[in-house]
Order: structure tokens, then sequence, then C-alpha cells
């Protein structure tokens, strides 16, 4: 049994909402009529469709309503806009979610384990070669040799590798992790076994032949310890091949595609496992990829439901008729006859683009008039005491009435109004006040969608991924491996290629065969 979760949004400080009561009770009802439909829907794709609004929501999400009949003059009137959710959760989906939350729970103590150990084997490591140079020194020091120049030296050769060992292992190894793997990481596993190894051995013989035997030449063993270290410096270097540089020479490209738009990029990767591939990925898309907005995706459902409710299929031979063939094909042909979908879309498409431009038009202009009333302001507060210039944040209070009407105007028109608050507007207005920004600047960030990160991120879609492969996730890229990276509402289709062997021939050109002469014919006289 799914429960419809409506929610509601509204902006502090605006009290005035009558002009909206009505529409919002008229659209809560349809919405608690369209909630059986969604519980359907829910059940039958086996998927979570939970989704958290936004906080404080520049205008009503429903960005289908008809514009110019809403009272929208937030900018000059005090209005509240509420928006309802049509998305439903089952207690199937409500079990599942409390297992993602047990599973985070053991991989957030799985990562605290591995850095665990990592910390207590390197401050083993670290120890171990100060520990061979000083346990003869405690326990028989009156039987050592003298430590004479060469082994003195030695002490000092010990100190400065051991402290490039540390500065290597902590800007290699002790690094903020940027995400959480399914798998550990072969060759990072790989290297702190190598690691344990080498030193349990190096322990072995110095207990059996050194501490056993109480050794009395000291310079021997200062130079047992220098040999650790040399060798340990060593592994940090094959650290550094295996963990960063095996990695940068491109080998595969991949074709990163979002599943509900169908925008795609290309990446050039090296040899990597799945996991790491992914997270490459994953840096890329926030990076690259334009945000992804669900409404842009409810015209072409609602042409589509609409074009199929249109259509009537009629019976006309009767249910124990068998010659069904010929009213089929009389069926096809009338739908054939009435479908004008290309046309509507057509129409549709020009009708947009022609409230776009008008639009944007507008806000142009209005963002223009009300920076050049700031010009005027930061004149006249020029003349005036220190004590009474304007900041930043009261100017942008000031003028953000006047563009008020035609930005919200815009956002809705293009559907990016869940993606930019009243609050993030004000901010981004005072900052390009505050760096003396020009009108184009500030408009950058809304005329045209921008890749997710300058959003913030209670505004995104995508927060926590599923990594879907059919081989293994520590495996690495091969040619024509396909793994899907899953969010709550989209996802992200990686298909690997790998870069084609290029044979490149020299074709040599003689010199010689650019120089010619030139004869000419002396004229006779006739």
């Amino acid at each position: 049994m799914s429960a419809a979760m409506d929610t509601e949004s509204t902006y502090s400080g605006y009290s005035h909402y009558s002009g909206h009561s009505k529409k919002a009770h008229r659209q809560g009802s349809r919405d608690r009529h369209k909630s059986p439909r969604s519980k359907d829907g829910s059940r039958s794709e086996k998927s979570v469709t939970i989704q958290t609004p936004p906080a404080e929501p520049l205008l009503g999400n429903d960005a289908s309503r008809a514009e110019d009949g809403q009272d929208d003059n937030w900018g000059e009137t005090t209005t509240a806009i509420t928006g309802t959710s049509e998305h439903s959760i089952s207690q199937e989906d409500i079990a599942r979610i409390s297992k993602d939350l047990e599973d985070s729970v053991g991989l957030d103590c799985k990562r605290y384990l591995g850095l665990t150990v990592a910390a207590v084997l390197g401050l083993l490591v670290f120890l171990t070669p100060i520990a061979f140079i000083l346990l003869p020194q405690i326990l028989w020091r009156d039987d050592l040799e003298p430590c004479g120049t060469v082994c003195e030296g030695l002490f000092i050769s010990v100190a400065f590798k051991l402290l490039i060992l540390l500065i290597g292992t902590w800007a290699l190894f002790f690094r903020q992790p940027k995400a959480d793997i399914p798998r550990v990481f072969v060759f990072r596993a790989l290297l702190l076994v190598l690691i344990f190894l080498f030193v349990f051995s190096y322990w072995l013989f110095y207990g059996v032949r050194i501490l056993d035997s109480k050794d009395t030449n000291y310079q021997g063993i200062v130079q047992y310890a220098v040999s650790l270290v040399d060798a340990l410096l060593f592994i940090h270097y094959l650290a550094i091949v295996l963990l960063e540089l095996r990695q940068l020479q491109p080998m595969f490209t991949v074709k990163v595609v979002r599943s509900t738009d169908g925008e795609s990029r290309y990446y050039s990767l090296g040899h990597l496992s799945i996991q790491r591939a992914a997270l490459v990925v994953l840096e890329n898309y926030y990076r690259d990829f334009t945000v992804y907005n669900p409404a842009l995706l409810t015209a072409s459902k609602s042409r589509a439901a609409k074009h199929m409710s249109g259509l009537k299929v009629y019976n006309v031979d009767g249910p124990g008729n068998n010659a069904s063939g010929q009213s089929r094909a009389m069926i096809a042909a009338a739908a054939r006859r009435r479908d004008s979908s290309h046309n509507e879309l057509y129409y549709e498409e020009a009708d947009q683009e022609r409230r776009v431009k008008k639009r944007r038009a507008r806000l142009v202009v209005a963002v223009e008039e009300a920076f050049t009333h700031i010009k005027r302001l930061q004149a006249e507060e020029q003349q005036k005491a220190p004590g009474e210039m304007m900041d930043p944040r009261e100017a942008a209070q000031a003028i953000f009435p006047s563009m008020a009407r035609a930005l919200q105007k815009y956002l809705r028109t293009t559907r990016q109004q869940q993606y930019h608050s009243m609050e993030s507007i004000l901010q981004h207005l005072s900052f390009c006040i505050t760096n003396n920004m020009t009108p184009k600047a500030f408009l950058e960030r809304y005329l045209n969608p921008g890749p997710t990160l300058q959003y913030d991120r209670d505004r995104w879609f995508s927060k926590q991924w599923m990594l879907v492969s059919e081989e293994a996730v520590t495996s690495g890229l091969q040619d024509g491996i396909v793994f899907v990276l899953k969010c709550l509402d989209f996802s992200l289709v990686v298909n690997v290629k790998k870069i084609p062997f290029i044979k490149l021939s020299e074709e040599f050109i003689d010199p010689k065969s650019h120089k010619f002469v030139l004869r000419l014919q002396s004229e006779t006289s006739v």
C-alpha cells in the first residue's frame, strides 16, 4: 500500500496566498486521483521513487500550468506558491531504503577499518628502523663495538631517508577519499601485503641473527637498518608507478549516455578497474553534463498520453468472429489518418521557442536597467560619508524587485525554477555587484543551464550511485565492456571501446625532386 506524499514549499516573508488557494486545492484533488497510477507504476518497475523537494523553491514545481493566467508577481506582491509531489513509496521501498542505510553504515566501517590498518602498518614501518638501531643500545650496550665516523654518518642517512619516506607516504596514501568504492583497491591492498611481508621478514632475520646472538658489530646493525629504509623507498617508487603513473596513458575511450535525455560525452581512460573508471566518469559527469532537469521530460510524456487517449479501438466484427484481419487493417488506417502528432510537436516547439526568446529579451532589458540603476547608486554613494554607504547585499535587495518578475517568468518558461531559490539569486546578485560584473555575466547562470556543480547540493538529483556490471568491478577495463551507474531518477550507461592500434609510416621526399629548370625560347626577328 503506497501513500502519496504532498510537499509544500513557501517563501519566508510572503504571507498573501488567497490568489492561489483555489488552484492549489484543485491541483491537490487532481493529484489524489492520480496517486493510484503512480502506485502501480512504482511497483511494476521495482524502484524507489522518493524525491525530496527543494527547501526554498523559486516557483512551483508544476511547470506545465498556464503561465499567463497565474498570478506570479512575487517581485511586486506577496504570494505563496505551493507545489505537490506525485511520487509515492510502498512498504517494499521502505524496506529497501532501510537496507541501503545499513549498507552505507557497513561501507563506513569498512573504510575506517582499512584506514586504521594502513595507519598501524605505516607506524610499524617507520618505527622498525629506529628500533633496529636502539635495541642493541638498550639491551647490550657495554658489549657493542664503538661506532666510528662511518657509523655516525649512517645515522644522518637514515634520518633524511625516513623524512623523505614520511613525506612521500603522506602525499601518496594519506589523502582524503573522494568516494566510497564497493570493493577493495587491488593494487593498494597488494602493496600493503607486500610491505607487511617485507617488514615481517626483516624482523624475523633481526631476531634470529642479531637479538639471539647479541651481535657486537654495531656498524653492521646500522647498515642493516639503512638497507631496510632503502628497500622501503623502492617500494614507495613501485607504489607511485602502480597507483599513479600506470593509468596516465590513454588506452580506452568510454561513451557516457544519460538514460533520460540521451546527453552523451566521450572520455579517454587508461588502465583502470571498472570501479575506478566509474569514479572518473562520475567526476567528469558533475563537471561536463548539464544538470538533470526532469521537468523537461514532462512535456513529451503529456503529449504522448494525449495522443494515445485520442485513439479508440472498436471490435466491429464481434467477439466470436475470426475475421478480424480486415477490421485491424481498417483501425490501423484510421489511426494513420488521424495521426498528426508531428504537426503538434512542430507547432509546440515553435511556440516554446518564441516564448523563450520573448521572455529572454524582457529579462535582459530588466537586468540591464537594474544594473544601470546600481551604477547611479554607486555614483551617489561616493559623494556620501563612508558610514552611509550601502553594502552589496542591500544593493542587491534594492534592485531585485525590478527584475524579479521577468526572471521568474523566464525560469518558469525554461523549467529551471526548482534550481534557483530567491536566496541563491540574491547571493549571486550581490556577488556580481561586489566584483563589478556586467549584466551579461549575471545572466550567464540563468540563460544557459550549467553543470551540476554550479548548483547547490540540495538541488542535485544524483547523490548516491549504484554500479551495475556483469564483470567483476575489480577487473580491468576491456573492449566492449558495458556498465551502468544508477541513481534515484536516471542512470548513466558507459560503453568501453579500446583505442585502435595506429600504424604510422614515413614517406621520404627527395629534396632534389622539387628543383626544376625554366627554359625560355628567345624571340627571333622576322
